[in-house]
């Protein structure tokens, strides 16, 4: 049977932080599906479907790793995909209490799928999406932060902004 994992996120954007989590899944399935969460809480800078396309582009052709984009429950989506595990990071202690209220929640809601976190690489700890974007939004260098092709995708949105 293949495991299948599910990483779930807004990615607004994807950043190496990401991609380390992502690839690192792979350790512990044979497939993970990138989710991207069509529904966020706070206004995204890029578009659900922007989101996707550069997800897409970070992992190219990658045979192992799929990006779709979702709506709703994340375990409706991972039993909708037939994912098995649900991974997460958690880059400090105070990620913990939120990330440990979903997990119960997720495992309440759908108890055949476990919740796995995962620590970052140790340099990539500090790093978060709203850090790359505000350092972008102040014309800051993020090319060891994201991929190139999002690092573009950055330079351009702020520069329309101005």
């Amino acid at each position: 049977m293949t495991r299948l994992a599910v990483y779930p996120g807004s990615f607004d954007p994807i950043t190496r932080g990401h991609e380390d989590l992502i690839r690192r899944g792979l350790a512990i399935a044979d497939r993970v599906v990138v989710a991207v969460a069509d529904e966020v809480a706070k206004q995204p800078l890029f578009t659900a479907e922007q989101r996707v396309q550069l997800a897409k582009t970070v992992f190219g052709r990658a045979p192992r790793i799929e990006v779709r984009l979702f709506q709703g429950l994340l375990v409706e989506f991972a039993r909708e995909i037939g994912a098995q595990v649900v991974v997460r990071g958690l880059r400090y202690v105070s990620d913990f209490e939120y990330e440990y209220q979903m997990a119960l929640m997720n495992r309440k809601l759908a108890p055949e799928i476990e919740t796995l976190f995962l620590v970052p690489a140790f340099d990539l700890t500090y790093l978060s999406s709203s850090l790359v974007r505000e350092v972008a939004r102040y014309g800051g260098d993020v090319g060891s932060l994201v991929h190139p092709a999002v690092a573009r995708a950055l330079a351009a949105r702020f520069r329309r902004r101005k």
